[in-house]
């Protein structure tokens, strides 16, 4: 038994767990149901199976092979993207695809299709593995790719860990010449001049993001900060440093603590603090434009012992005044936020079958666990998202209902032919009723 809970930070459940210490182990004599488990990078409930039991697979951490010359790296699940990095960057490559934070493993990363900054450039994560091993319940090892059990390598590439455990994957890498970013920053007012700075920079740039104020109104409302960046042309090569986390949050916060006025005055002195650079070019190590909040932590204690939770969805990019109308409703709703993230996402399909990513403009923002007051929000956001024709992420989610997950994931029938008939999560159980 062991301590498992999301990043979301609901409460720590007592969960059984098993944790193979190497790759070339079997499920077959293991009772009850299983669900592979990363790094617990996961926001909300698809990384517990608070039924049955976890697959910790942070001992599956060997690298296996790296060629440096085409920049193809295979490694075992429970590698993170840290330790990677370490390994990579020093050589001249870089992480194809990466999301906000470096302490994902390459299990996690596949099985929820990370995206990053790079989406409308590169896609998700999926598009760059080559192949992996998914060790399923009957004993059965299944070498996955496009060419080799193709819809098993669908069904795994943003299937939530359901389809079996992935021991070891095999990835390209893209070549770098410099560890270090250069960014330009500017400042929009409004969600139009989002738009036409995300559409100017996307032909350029690799790399884009915007910080939304999620709290201002008024005149003042959608204001942010957009990024733009490309790998520097110079600079040279730094090693990637191990981060030491010099910040942390101690304990959980008190529920009173962040509110919408102390949510507004961050977002005004962050807003302003980045204004200063605005229309400036910075050039910087890759790690804090990369994963700026890695720097601090367990700052997922700032929201207190009853958690929060992330919703991120995308709207298609023509339903505009739908994400308008979006925005002031959680404006209103006084809940706030001040880790709201704005992103285009382009036309790369991924190969996986229930991946989220898709052409769009996607918003991420984390919302304060505030009961039933926070769970009516998300409701009624909900309703406008998939009225859009929009979609929210799974490995965000701690609360959708089944109704909405079909809505929002048709093709659920077709991936549940290749879920494992012994893996399940609680997040599973709740979409599909208990199922």
């Amino acid at each position: 038994m062991g301590k498992y809970r999301s990043w979301g930070y609901s409460p720590a459940q007592d969960q059984a767990a098993v944790r193979p210490g190497w790759r070339d182990f079997s499920l077959e004599s293991i009772e009850g149901s299983l669900l592979p488990y990363g790094n617990g990078r996961s926001y909300g409930d698809s990384c517990l199976n608070s039924a049955g039991r976890v697959i910790d697979c942070r001992q599956l951490n060997r690298f296996i092979a790296f060629d440096r010359e085409q920049g193809i790296l295979r490694c075992e699940a429970g590698v993170s993207f840290e330790a990677i990095l370490e390994v990579i960057v020093p050589a001249g490559w870089f992480l194809p695809v990466t999301p906000g934070t470096k302490f994902v493993t390459v299990g996690g990363a596949i099985a929820n299709d990370i995206h990053g900054k790079n989406h409308h450039r590169d896609g998700t994560i999926g598009r760059h593995v080559r192949n992996f091993e998914l060790l399923r319940s009957d004993g059965q090892k299944l070498l996955c790719s496009p060419e080799s059990n193709p819809e098993f390598f669908s069904a795994t590439i943003g299937g939530l860990g359901l389809t079996g455990c992935i021991s070891w994957a095999e990835m390209q890498l893209i070549p770098i010449s410099s560890s270090t970013v250069d960014v330009e920053t500017s400042v929009f007012h409004g969600l139009d001049e989002f738009y036409e700075l995300s559409a100017a920079a996307h032909e350029d740039y690799q790399y884009t993001i915007a910080w939304l104020d999620c709290v201002a109104e008024g005149d003042r409302f959608a204001r942010g900060i957009f990024m733009k960046a490309n790998h520097s042309a110079g600079g040279g090569i730094h090693p990637a440093k191990k981060s030491s986390l010099p910040l942390s949050v101690p304990i959980n916060f008190p529920k009173w603590a962040l509110n919408k006025y102390s949510v507004k005055a961050f977002n005004t002195c962050y807003f302003y603090s980045q204004k200063r650079h605005a229309g400036t070019n910075t050039r910087q190590q890759f790690d804090p434009f990369f994963y700026p909040l890695d720097g601090i932590e367990n700052w997922n204690r700032i929201y207190g012992k009853d958690g929060f939770f992330q919703y991120q969805f995308i709207v298609p990019g023509s339903e505009k005044l739908v994400m308008d109308e979006l925005l002031r409703q959680i404006v209103s709703s006084g809940l706030g936020s001040f880790l709201a993230v704005l992103k285009e996402f382009g036309a790369k399909k991924s190969p996986g079958m229930l991946s989220f990513p898709r052409p769009g403009i996607c918003l991420a923002l984390d919302l304060a666990n505030r009961g039933t007051r926070t769970l009516r929000v998300l409701d009624e956001l909900d309703q406008l998202v998939m009225k859009a024709g929009g979609i929210v992420y799974p490995a965000k989610d701690n609360r959708m209902s089944g109704g909405a997950f079909r809505a929002y994931y048709p093709q659920y029938e077709a991936f549940s032919r290749y879920i494992d008939p012994r893996f399940s999560s609680d997040f599973w159980k709740r979409v599909t009723n208990g199922t």
